[in-house]
């Protein structure tokens, strides 16, 4: 399908979902994206047995400018319609997210996906019923907010050749756990190959649930939190030749992911490289370069208890470099009761402009940290180890 070519001729969303709709009903296929800028006013819902394919960087689907609007009045659970103050700028048939706060929290929140049925006077009627309680003394919100493609309980899905642009500065921010321009949740075997999710004012990837999600040659460029966001549960995650850069945290493996591997990827300029933390264990981090990442090339985050940390990692075969920006960087952080880190053969490298100061520091309750022939070029601090030193031992 094309804007002026194919089977199906269009620039938005209904016509993308109308060809994800046709191939869902014979069972699956391939929907050919030709060149040309998409504007989306909703999200794309994938389906099982699909494979959507663009021409690279000349299909380019963007998401349509942001709208916000308070509620007017209190919606309760199972209502069809919500009451706002100013419904100017929404239109049937766009996506919409009801939000309300749940606590102090960015991630503290209940939100709804729909999708605009009507409009009547101020009242917007949507595809679904709210089923919590939007209340205005919570600051209940309905904002035009929705990920470019999304899809649950959808498997054996391919999505490739493809740019993805959030227009990050005509759009309202939104955590991570509940859009971004890729999020899926309850979905297993995944392709992503040769995709860009570029200035989302979340994240870019947010796969949540999922199992045996793969990443090829993609990137995760400009968004405001995570690029790539494997979390909740997901199991055996692939990252080959991606990159992530300009984003809050390059890869943030989120609760329980275990058995991933990011191989040959590169994460710069981020504030933080990979975050590593709640019962993400046994990960293979190899062959990957992190630079001039604001704060720590690779974080393993203080979690509550020894059980939620992330433990059995290894890292192997890697170069990390210049770590710090405003302030002195750290190459490797290993915080909390984190157990069983093996970082091996990796070179950290401090150029002469770099601020990365120290190369390893490891926390004072960590143990079983494996190090084994690394490489320190121009490191101030090779190693600062925080754990207590055995009465009479020397270091």
């Amino acid at each position: 399908m094309g804007q002026h070519e194919g089977d199906l001729r269009g620039n938005d969303d209904k016509i993308i979902q109308a060809g994800i709709e046709y191939l869902h009903r014979l069972g699956g296929g391939t929907l050919r994206l030709l060149p040309g800028r998409y504007m989306l006013r909703n999200a794309i819902y994938l389906q099982s047995n699909i494979t959507v394919q663009g021409s690279g960087q000349s299909t380019v689907l963007e998401k349509a400018d942001g709208v916000v609007a308070e509620l007017a009045r209190d919606a309760d659970w199972f209502e069809y319609g919500v009451q706002v103050k100013n419904p100017k700028g929404f239109l049937a048939g766009d996506g919409l997210m009801l939000q309300v706060k749940t606590g102090p929290g960015d991630w503290q929140r209940d939100v709804l996906l729909a999708t605009i049925t009507a409009i009547r006077g101020d009242v917007i009627f949507i595809d679904q019923i709210t089923q919590k309680n939007f209340w205005t003394d919570k600051d209940a919100t309905a904002i035009a907010v929705f990920p470019l493609l999304t899809a649950e309980h959808a498997d054996d899905v391919a999505i490739i050749d493809l740019v993805l642009d959030g227009r990050r500065d005509r759009n309202e921010h939104i955590n991570g756990n509940f859009s971004g321009a890729v999020f899926i949740q309850h979905c297993n075997r995944w392709r992503f190959e040769n995709v860009e999710a570029r200035d989302y004012n979340g994240d870019g990837f947010s796969v949540q649930v999922a199992d045996d999600i793969q990443f090829q040659h993609c990137r995760a460029v400009h968004n405001a939190d995570l690029g790539f966001h494997p979390g909740s549960g997901d199991q055996r995650p692939v990252f080959r030749d991606c990159t992530a850069s300009g984003n809050h945290i390059g890869l943030f493996f989120c609760w329980g992911v275990s058995d991933g591997r990011i191989e040959n990827c590169t994460f710069s300029e981020n504030d933080c490289g990979i975050s590593i933390g709640h019962r993400d264990t046994d990960n293979l981090i190899r062959a990957c370069t992190l630079e001039r990442n604001a704060e720590a090339g690779i974080l393993f985050r203080d979690e509550a208890v020894e059980f939620r940390a992330g433990h059995r990692n290894l890292i192997e075969n890697c170069v990390i470099r210049d770590t710090g920006k405003d302030k002195p960087g750290i190459g490797i952080d290993i915080q909390g009761k984190t157990l069983e880190i093996s970082i091996h053969r990796v070179t950290f490298e401090n150029t002469p402009s770099g601020k990365q100061n120290t190369a390893i520091r490891i926390g004072r309750d960590a143990q079983r940290i494996s190090l084994q022939d690394n490489k320190f070029i121009g490191c101030p601090t090779e190693l600062e180890d925080l754990r207590p030193r055995p009465s009479g031992a020397s270091r």
